[in-house]
């Protein structure tokens, strides 16, 4: 079941900026590559560590904590894909960035 809410205005996410934003209780991560918008929780499964404070490159954001390294496009752990972060479907609406909380 789709649960769409607000997540941020389009022209506030700069492509290879990571941004932190509160989608209704949700801390989400959007960052936006090569045009296409990726949302993923703003914690890491291992320590609960701050994602947006991390290194992007490209695809990959790295937990500032440990080093972790998670793909944004799948939530999977570079070194161990059992190991998820949490990614959400976004949409873009009338020039606002949606997020599909539905599976949450």
């Amino acid at each position: 079941m789709n649960r769409w809410v607000f997540a941020v205005p389009l022209e506030r996410l700069g492509e290879g900026e990571p941004l932190r934003v509160k989608a209704d209780d949700t801390q989400v991560v959007m960052i936006k590559v090569d045009g296409v918008i990726h949302a993923v929780l703003n914690r890491c499964p291992h320590l609960g560590c701050f994602m947006h404070k991390g290194q992007l490159s490209g695809h990959l954001l790295t937990c500032p904590c440990h080093d972790w390294v998670f793909d944004i496009r799948t939530g999977q752990f570079t070194a161990a894909p059992e190991i998820t972060i949490p990614i959400f479907p976004t949409k873009v609406e009338n020039g606002e960035i949606l997020i599909d909380l539905g599976g949450k």
